[in-house]
């Protein structure tokens, strides 16, 4: 079954007349368009992508499947494709306040129904193609991994880390990194989201590096915590709560089961060692066209894993004036339990 055969199923189970889309990812998700300024308006029976003149060849290349409108004035545009329309789904989580008022204006006849969650739900089940694209994204990352451990010394600056890997993914074919790397030593690994800085990697530093890679839109996402010189006791206790976390967590990923139950395990295991309070995010989050998709591996995650879903499994511990650890690998969802994409090695690695 299509995608658009299958958003229209949807479509009718939430009695919509039509949707409107215009966030990047799920424009391309549906169409295959992959330029930066265009609407989609699919009804039961038609699939139109509304865009101006720069982009008319690109879309009608790559969206096969949709008659190519083009546009001067994208809501006049809208107002006569959808004027038999009664119920209109649109993305309320990437909608503003002034395109809303926009959508209101140009459809006044049009119940406007927020339906975010429909493409999101179609999303979380990736194909075989995707996978494959997700798998060469991981790959990107890992290869990257294996040549920074080459490449690191004491010395360097976080931002320079932060480059070569961004350099070596891309000489290797991603497009480009999937979000601003995290590239935190010393001190600053205890900062969950510490982006790469001026300062200089020490004898004796943690250095995080959460990275990724994007290839054919498709997102990576992998951390891996290394130590420069030899690694004190506690710096070994940390480094394997959370390695015996991790691999709990990935233990747990089957299909039935909550992302709230699988954020558990591993909380469990760090909360036992002592150190809960210092592991204060969710464990994991989906990846896709977006680097965070749902569900998501926290707390209050109720929706359940189904086969096909890309996962992350984040555990980490972060303590104040001292420093941190976290581990990431991504994994699907299979019919049985799991399959760990990500390759690069988690034993504990010490940088001489």
């Amino acid at each position: 079954m299509s995608r658009l055969e299958r958003i229209r199923l949807k479509m009718q189970e939430e009695k919509l007349d039509a949707f409107i889309l215009a966030s990047p990812e799920n424009r391309r998700y549906m169409s295959g368009f992959t330029g930066t300024s265009a609407m989609l308006l699919i009804t039961l029976e038609k699939a139109y992508l509304l865009t101006d003149f720069r982009y008319i060849q690109q879309a009608t290349a790559q969206a096969p499947d949709f008659q190519v409108v083009k546009i001067t004035n994208m809501y006049s545009s809208l107002t006569e494709l959808a004027q038999k329309a009664a119920r209109v789904g649109f993305e309320e989580e990437y909608t503003t306040y002034a395109d809303y008022l926009d959508l209101k204006e140009s459809l006044p006849q049009v119940e406007l129904v927020p339906q975010s969650k429909l493409l999101a739900e179609l999303r979380s089940l990736k194909d075989v193609e995707e996978l494959e694209k997700i798998r060469q994204a991981v790959k990107l990352a890992d290869d990257a991994f294996a040549h920074i451990l080459q490449f690191v010394e004491v010395g360097q600056t976080e931002e320079e880390i932060a480059l070569e890997l961004e350099f070596a993914m891309r000489r290797n074919g991603a497009s480009g990194a999937s979000f601003d790397f995290i590239v935190a030593s010393g001190l600053r690994s205890s900062m969950p989201h510490g982006v790469a800085s001026p300062k200089k990697v020490q004898p004796g530093d943690f250095l995080t590096m959460d990275f990724g890679a994007i290839y054919q839109g498709y997102c990576s996402d992998i951390t891996r915590t290394i130590c420069f010189g030899e690694p004190t006791e506690k710096q070994h206790e940390i480094y394997e709560i959370v390695l015996r976390a991790q691999k709990a967590g990935i233990a747990a990923l089957k299909p039935g089961i909550s992302g709230r139950e699988v954020d558990a395990v591993a909380r469990g295991i760090i909360a036992e060692a002592g150190y809960g309070e210092y592991f204060g995010h969710g464990l994991g989050h989906s990846v896709g066209l977006a680097i965070h998709e749902g569900p998501n591996l926290n707390l209050r995650e109720e929706r359940i894993l189904k086969p096909g879903m890309v996962i992350t499994i984040e555990p980490g511990i972060y303590i104040p004036d001292w420093g941190g650890v976290r581990i990431e690998d991504m994994a699907v969802i299979t019919e049985n339990g799991c399959e760990v994409l990500t390759q690069a090695p988690k034993e504990f690695i010490i940088i001489e």
